[in-house]
């Protein structure tokens, strides 16, 4: 930098601009652009942070400071004599994306004219000695013309290949350029080094999305070749990225050009897998399995060819592959019974995968309860423990697939109740209140309703813990009539002193044999004065036609919660509960299933309106034909991407399956 850019510096009035942040002095920007200036070649990244936090767009908008500090920036960002200048690049980048089109009230109004003066200098960074410095100047580039011209005088591989990229996303935004794209694209194809051939597929990709299914064989076979794998990484960089992508990331990377084509995605990973089996590559084979995996979290028809394969890894030498294959028979459910010897045979393996979350064994075991194998019953309840033994809660690990809730485990599990009580029961003795999955086991009784009976004195034990008292009250309320000798318990209760909590336990009281109408008149008195609070809806249609003089609020509640799908939804149940009369409330019901069967992406808020009305017993024919096509549709019914996908999907089905063999309402009366 200069001495005379330095002496205007110097004397520029930084104290009576604006910075970016209220809370930061614009000296101190002044500051940060000095340190940078007396560090020289020895600055670093961190001596750049500064001036991200100072220069830094408020609400999308230009501040003065910002303005003045500009050419400063631009100058470091040139000059030799400064190190880290890719961190000073690639805040220019931030920049120009910010100025794209800030909000008018944001900016100031030298802003734009300082960066119209300066952005003619912005590309000849592109031709800067350091390689660093051009690879992250290239999305300042002039247009593709200036990175063709680039293009022919570029010889470091570590800017040649986000160059190759850089020309591909100019191309797709220019069809006249595409043309001379193709060509630099097709020459690279044909001559180019084995890396960059597969850059070269990404490059036609964004603007010709058929360009990877016909070079799939270019792909398979350079992602394949052990060889090839440390090329990845010394060459494979991107602007704003700190490391080079290793191989394994692009296997994900390349994977997602065929994400709107599934049968081709999945051509792809068999392919991949079958090649690191026959090389005994394991992270190739873990790396295409976890993209097998992101298919099937959305398509159900996958799973016709991943299972079989899924089975056969089992026995895999790598932990990460078994890891990964338990996982995949896991979520399948019944559909892996073939394969339960496998699963059997690695209950007790410790293997992990890297950072993800659980063992093999315990991914086998999961895999076992939900095909419904016996085999996973002994000692299921103390592997579910045994990660918050000596600690409240278990550590989890970042990333899919990962372990299930406890929850998620056992409530599917009621029939094997007699098996799993006793640790149970065991356990809410010897925690009590304070035990770590104290709340999972009383939500899982619940579940189980009767069948968790022999659980009575356990849980009744706990409805005067402060923490527990309502969860415990809820899972007694569920065991019905088996747990009528802890209706005085609960009627006793005397540490729920909220008015909405003490509504509930009256009508658990009631549940559980106790009195009625002292019952109805407390939730009924909330729901006349709006205080749905805790649910009152839902308890209030619980005592069905004897409600009946509180239909007028559930009515209202049911016509004014439009923006509130679940009041509405529960409101709409209730009603009918207290009426006996379908509509309105399957009109209302019908109008939550519809727009949730036409969301293809998400399916929110689908099963509990399919469940509401399932119970009131009669299907629209609207809701008849959506449901007929979602039966059909090769789509996972549910807003999850984990394993939840698997789980909703498959209840959403059971329920679609039995409200399709519910009868149509009859057509209104002429009168």
């Amino acid at each position: 930098m200069t001495d005379a850019i330095l002496r205007v510096l110097d004397a520029m009035p930084w104290g009576h601009l604006e910075s970016g942040r209220e809370e930061r002095l614009t000296e101190e920007m002044r500051r940060a652009l000095l340190h940078l200036r007396d560090r020289g070649t020895a600055a670093t990244e961190e001596d750049s942070d500064a001036l991200y936090t100072h220069i830094a767009p408020r609400h999308g908008g230009m501040t003065s400071a910002s303005t003045a500090a500009l050419p400063y920036i631009v100058a470091l960002a040139g000059d030799p004599g400064v190190g880290a200048r890719n961190w000073i690049v690639q805040l220019l980048v931030y920049l120009s994306g910010t100025a794209a089109s800030p909000e008018p009230d944001g900016v100031d109004p030298g802003w734009h004219e300082m960066w119209r003066r300066l952005r003619p200098a912005l590309p000849t960074l592109l031709a800067d000695p350091d390689p660093a410095v051009r690879r992250e100047a290239l999305p300042l580039a002039d247009g593709i013309d200036s990175l063709l011209e680039r293009w022919d005088t570029e010889t470091d591989p570590t800017v040649r290949l986000p160059l190759l990229l850089a020309l591909g996303a100019a191309a797709s935004d220019s069809g006249e350029a595409a043309g001379r794209v193709r060509a630099v694209v097709r020459e690279v194809l044909r001559t180019g080094p084995d890396v960059l051939r597969v850059a070269a597929v990404h490059a036609w990709a964004a603007f010709d999305a058929l360009a990877p299914v016909r070079e799939l064989d270019l792909l398979v076979e350079v992602l394949s070749d052990t060889s090839a794998r440390p090329r990845f990484e010394d060459i494979w960089y991107a602007p704003n990225v700190d490391d080079a992508y290793s191989r394994t990331d692009l296997v994900w990377s390349t994977a997602t050009l065929f994400e709107d084509m599934p049968a081709t995605a999945l051509r792809f990973v068999l392919r991949l897998v079958g090649a690191a089996r026959r090389t005994g590559d394991s992270p190739l084979c873990a790396a295409a399995l976890d993209e097998a995996w992101r298919l099937l979290v959305v398509r159900p028809s996958t799973a016709s060819e991943l299972l079989p394969l899924a089975g056969e890894l089992l026995a895999d030498p790598d932990a990460g592959v078994r890891y990964r294959a338990a996982h995949l028979l896991a979520v399948l459910g019944v559909r892996a019974a073939p394969y339960a010897d496998g699963l059997a045979a690695l209950l007790d393996d410790p293997g992990e995968a890297g950072f993800l979350d659980g063992t093999v064994g315990e991914h086998a075991r999961w895999a076992l309860t939900r095909i419904g194998d016996p085999r996973a019953m002994p000692e299921l309840i103390e592997r579910l423990y045994e990660p918050y033994r000596g600690q409240y809660s278990r550590s989890y690990t970042m990333g899919e697939p990962r372990r299930p809730e406890e929850w998620e485990v056992l409530t599917p599990l009621r029939a094997d109740a007699e098996v799993l009580l006793p640790p149970i029961r065991a356990l809410l003795r010897e925690d009590g209140a304070d035990g770590p999955l104290t709340g999972t086991f009383l939500k899982v009784l619940k579940a189980w309703g009767p069948a968790a009976a022999p659980a009575l004195p356990e849980v009744a034990a706990l409805v005067n813990e402060t923490r527990h008292s309502l969860e415990a009250v809820d899972a007694l309320a569920a065991m019905g009539p088996a747990a009528a000798g802890a209706e005085p318990a609960v009627r006793a209760c005397t540490v729920l002193e909220h008015p909405g909590k003490l509504r509930r336990l009256a009508w658990a009281a009631w549940r559980l044999g106790g009195d009625r109408d002292t019952a109805l008149r407390l939730v009924g008195e909330a729901a006349l004065s709006g205080d749905w609070y805790y649910a009152t809806v839902d308890l209030l249609g619980d005592f069905g036609p004897a409600a009946l003089p509180y239909a007028g609020p559930v009515r209202q509640l049911m016509a004014d919660s439009g923006t509130r799908p679940w009041a509405e939804r529960d409101a709409a149940v209730a009603l009918w509960s207290i009426t006996g009369e379908a509509e309105p409330s399957l009109s209302v019901l019908e109008k939550q299933v519809l727009s949730a069967a036409t969301d293809d992406e998400s399916h929110v808020g689908l099963l509990p309106a399919l469940r509401a009305i399932t119970r009131i017993g009669t299907v629209p024919p609207a809701v008849r034909a959506a449901l007929h096509g979602l039966r059909e549709t090769d789509r996972r019914l549910s807003p999850y991407r984990d394993y939840r996908a698997f789980l909703e999907d498959e209840e959403v089905r059971s329920v679609i399956d039995e409200a399709l063999a519910l009868p149509t309402p009859p057509p209104p009366s002429a009168a």
